[in-house]
C-alpha cells in the first residue's frame, strides 16, 4: 500500500500508479486551534510505502502521525525532500544538530526492516543519523534526460559555485557537453562579482543546475550576469523547487528562460517526476 502525506500527494499517486499497489485515502485537516489532524481512512497492509516530503514544521508532524498509524510494521519511507538536512552542524554553543534530532524522531516509529529513501539530500552525511537502512537517490539524470529534450544552443552546465560543482559534473558527462561554476571575487567591503571560472558563456545556452532553489537570490544574481557576459539564454534546474517568498518574481525579473525541476516538492515547475526513480528503489 501507498500512503501519499499531504505534501506529496501527486507524487504518492504515481508511485502507486507505477508499482500497481493500492493508493490509500486519507484525510489531513486541522483542528480549530490549528493542531494537524491525520487519518488513513483505508485498511492497511503489512507492507507499507508512506511518501511525505517535510518542507515546514507542520509536514514533519504529520509525517510523525501517519507513522504513528503504521507503527509496527514494515515501512518503505520514501523522504523526498528531507527538511532540516541543512541544519547538520553546530557553529555555537547550545546549537542543536536539527537534522539528527529529525532523524531521531522518524526512526523512533520504524520497525525492524523498515528502509528510509532521500532524494539528493544537503549532505548525505546526515543519513549516518538513521539507525535504519537510508539511501539517497539521484535525481540528476532525470533533469539531465529532460535538458536535453530542449535542443540548446552549444549549452552548458553552470553551477552556481564550487561547492555544487559534483552535480553539475554528472549532467555534463551525461549530455556530452562543457561545465564549469561560477567563482565569487570580492572586490570590496561592499562589491562581490561573480562570473565563470573558465568558460565563457557568450553566444551560449546556459543551464544553472543545483540541489535546490531556495529564496532565489544567489540564482537571480547568477542570471544577470550570465545574460551581461552574453549568454544566449539562462535556465534553470533544481532537484528541490523550495521556491520561498517572491523566488519566483525574483528570478523573472533577472531574465531567466524558464525553471525546471522535480516533484520532490509540488510546485507549477514541477515537470520532472522522481516516481520512477523511488519505484526502481523500492522493487530493489
Amino acid at each position: 500500500m501507498i500512503i501519499g502525506g499531504p505534501s506529496s500527494q501527486l507524487l504518492g499517486g504515481r508511485i502507486a500508479a507505477i508499482l500497481k499497489e493500492d493508493l490509500a485515502l486519507c484525510e489531513y485537516s486541522s483542528f480549530p486551534d490549528g493542531e494537524a489532524y491525520t487519518q488513513v481512512c483505508s485498511d492497511l497492509d503489512d507492507r507499507i510505502v508512506v511518501v511525505q516530503s517535510t518542507p515546514s514544521d507542520r509536514d514533519i508532524i504529520q509525517l510523525l502521525q501517519l507513522l504513528d498509524v503504521c507503527r509496527g510494521r514494515k515501512i518503505d519511507l520514501v523522504i523526498p525532500y528531507f527538511g532540516y538536512a541543512r541544519q547538520d552542524k553546530q557553529f555555537k554553543p547550545g546549537e542543536p544538530l536539527s537534522a539528527r534530532a529529525m532523524a531521531g524522531a522518524i526512526d523512533s516509529f520504524l520497525a525492524e526492516g523498515s528502509r528510509i529513501f532521500t532524494i539528493n539530500i544537503h549532505d548525505r552525511s546526515v543519513l549516518n543519523n538513521f539507525r535504519h537502512e537510508a539511501t539517497d537517490l539521484d535525481a540528476t539524470p532525470l533533469l539531465s534526460d529532460e535538458i536535453k529534450k530542449m535542443g540548446l544552443d552549444d549549452p552548458v552546465i553552470i553551477s552556481p559555485d564550487k561547492g555544487a560543482v559534483r552535480m553539475a559534473r554528472a549532467a555534463a558527462e551525461r549530455l556530452g557537453v562543457p561545465y564549469d561554476y561560477l567563482e565569487k571575487t570580492r572586490h570590496s567591503g561592499t562589491e562581490v562579482s561573480m562570473a565563470p571560472k573558465e568558460i565563457d558563456a557568450a553566444g551560449r545556452d546556459v543551464v544553472i543546475l543545483d540541489d535546490m532553489i531556495a529564496t532565489g537570490g544567489t540564482m537571480a544574481q547568477a542570471i544577470s550576469i550570465l545574460k551581461s557576459k552574453g549568454a544566449k539564454r539562462v535556465y534553470l534546474g533544481s532537484v528541490h523547487p523550495v521556491l520561498t517568498g517572491s523566488a519566483v518574481l525574483k528570478l523573472c525579473r533577472a531574465g531567466v528562460e524558464s525553471i525546471i525541476a522535480t516533484d520532490t516538492l509540488e510546485k507549477a515547475v514541477s515537470t520532472v517526476t522522481v516516481a520512477g526513480l523511488v519505484a526502481e528503489a523500492i522493487r530493489r
